[in-house]
């Protein structure tokens, strides 16, 4: 089974904090659309699988596209792969997108999963990231979607924002939870240097959280979200029981995958793809793109960084299957230190870290590369 992800660039305002790739030119979709099209059909022999599992429109800001051009893109798919066992069709989706209207039009498509880009319960959060909506408006939208028959809804929280208070993540917190919706994904807030938030570090505007306060962070999200019954599941995701998030499971599992849009990536197994194209070349028929083939050692350490970064961990015996026991025993042997604090588990043939450790994965993902 394989993943199709659609990448929709565009976006009404620039969140402070982010750096995929977007831009504001919104007059560009239906063009940028058409194009989609075309590259898919042009595409469609990149994965070795021909069977998709989940479909997924990330961004930007999917919601932007009226809900029929979705439907047209999902038809495609459907008519260019086998999407008989597709489970789970995602849409990102801004709150104030989600209009009665837009959610009417929805319902008239295919989606059957919404993950909402909240990612604070506190106003003033909201505008110091450049938000387009309230925190009123967010929860609306949630019961907007209730009403029309969605149950299963995603939404995006940020923590490790300075400058305001213990009180207003606990806020937020309290606020998702109440709203009982599926699926929780938090993210800490990070600084990228091509982004409004790099240059308000830059000119000492802003001062990012210590690693202490971090970590108190990271903690109180985990400690409220498991014990309002959410399984940690991966780094940055929380789910309750039967709603882990398929399409993104896919990419920690390995799964191939193939990215559309302009600025999107794909992966076949051996090879990794991305376009490099911006959205009015794209929308001009100039696709571009750069590529990598992945070599033995690139496969271990993708699994490597991928498995540690769910609970499940790293399957030993896969590892010896796949690889070698010599591999296998270095990873033991450099997972000693990190076994010894209590960092790593090794338990019936897998090693994985707590969910409480979990804010030392990159650095324990690191030293167990080959």
């Amino acid at each position: 089974m394989a993943a199709l992800y659609f990448h929709i660039p565009f976006c009404k305002r620039i969140c402070t904090y982010c750096d995929f790739y977007k831009v504001g030119a919104i007059e560009l979709i239906p063009k940028v659309v058409e194009g989609m099209h075309k590259e898919l059909e042009g595409r469609v022999n990149y994965l070795k699988e021909r069977r998709i599992a989940s479909i997924y429109f990330g961004g930007g800001t999917p919601s932007l596209l009226p809900p029929e051009q979705i439907e047209r893109l999902i038809a495609h798919a459907c008519e260019l792969f086998d999407c008989s066992e597709v489970g789970e069709i995602t849409l990102e989706a801004n709150p104030d997108d989600l209009t009665e209207e837009f959610i009417e039009g929805l319902r008239h498509t295919s989606i059957n999963r919404i993950s909402l880009g909240v990612q604070s319960f506190d106003d003033r959060v909201l505008r110091f990231m450049n938000r387009r909506h309230t925190a009123a408006e967010a929860k609306e939208s949630v019961a907007r979607l209730r009403k029309a028959g969605y149950d299963n809804i995603s939404i995006d929280i940020i923590f490790g924002v300075a400058g305001f208070g213990d009180y207003q993540l606990v806020d937020t917190l309290n606020e998702a939870v109440a709203l009982d919706v599926e699926h929780i994904s938090a993210y800490h807030l990070t600084v990228e240097e091509r982004t409004r938030l790099g240059l308000m570090v830059r000119k000492g505007e802003y001062q990012p959280v210590s690693e202490e306060r971090s970590e108190e962070d990271y903690r109180l999200v985990e400690d409220m979200l498991v014990a309002a019954g959410y399984e940690h599941y991966e780094v940055s995701n929380y789910a309750k029981a039967g709603c882990r998030a398929k399409h993104n499971s896919a990419y920690w599992q390995g799964v191939e995958y193939l990215g559309i849009g302009a600025g999107a990536h794909s992966f076949s197994g051996d090879n990794r793809t991305w376009c490099i194209s911006t959205a009015k070349e794209y929308a001009e028929g100039d696709m571009r793109y750069e590529s990598e083939e992945l070599s033995s050692v690139d496969h271990l350490n993708e699994y490597v960084m991928t498995s540690l970064r769910t609970k499940e961990g790293i399957d030993l015996e896969y590892v010896k299957s796949r690889y070698n026991e010599g591999e296998c025993l270095r990873i033991l042997e450099s997972a000693k230190g990190w076994i010894e604090r209590g960092v790593l588990r090794n338990e019936y043939s897998r090693l994985y870290i707590p969910t409480r450790e979990f804010m030392l994965s990159d650095a324990v993902i690191e030293s167990l590369f080959a």
